[in-house]
């Protein structure tokens, strides 16, 4: 016997405001039922001595050691600029002074 009858996914489909022909009701139906059918027999699977993982491998990230460097100096960062005003980089104005 289903899991899930025609008539069940007819009322799914009104809930779901889906106009289905008969057809795919049918097709549904069957459909519907092979997903019920392998959750189910994936829950069956499932131990309670397993833990839920999101990956069965061990994975850990390989990351470096956070070392503080210095930084360039104003002077340095500024020294390729075609133009610099007060420590900054200097760029023409796009906007007016409205916007």
């Amino acid at each position: 016997m289903p899991d899930i009858s025609r008539d069940e996914v007819a009322h799914l489909a009104r809930l779901s405001r889906l106009a289905l022909s008969e057809a795919e009701l049918d097709e549904f139906a069957g459909q519907l039922d092979s997903i019920l059918h392998h959750v189910k027999a994936v829950a069956e699977v499932a131990a309670d001595d397993v833990p839920p993982t999101a990956n069965p491998s061990a994975i850990t990230n390989v990351t470096r050691p956070d070392v503080i460097v210095p930084g360039l100096t104003p002077q340095q960062a500024l020294s390729g600029a075609p133009n610099a005003e007060e420590d900054r980089f200097a760029v023409p104005q796009i906007l007016g002074e409205s916007e």
